[in-house]
């Protein structure tokens, strides 16, 4: 197991990458039309799919904020993983309610 040292040094580094991620948009994006190419974003919202149309100037924007909120999720993920093995370190040191 990671020193504790490392455990915080990595867990301060991914909570800057959240930081550095916060401009997202949560989505797929989908194409439709064949007279001309339409863009989409489709995502869940309250357990209806809502879709929205991207003019095709915004598209690779769009396609940016969409790559971070999956790098996002990473990031998130990575970063459950460090505080699960620093609350086994001294979970019990910290009553209230942080790491």
């Amino acid at each position: 197991m990671p020193s504790l040292l490392t455990l915080e040094l990595r867990r301060q580094r991914l909570t800057q990458q959240v930081v550095d991620h916060l401009d997202f948009l949560i989505g797929s994006i989908s194409t439709k039309g064949f007279a001309y190419p339409a863009y989409n974003l489709t995502a869940k919202v309250g357990g209806k799919t809502r879709t929205r149309h991207i003019p095709k100037d915004m598209l690779p924007l769009v396609r940016r904020l969409t790559a971070r909120y999956r790098k996002l999720k990473s990031l998130l993920r990575q970063l459950d993983e460090v505080n699960w093995q620093l609350l086994a370190r001294h979970g019990s040191r910290h009553t209230d309610g942080t790491l």
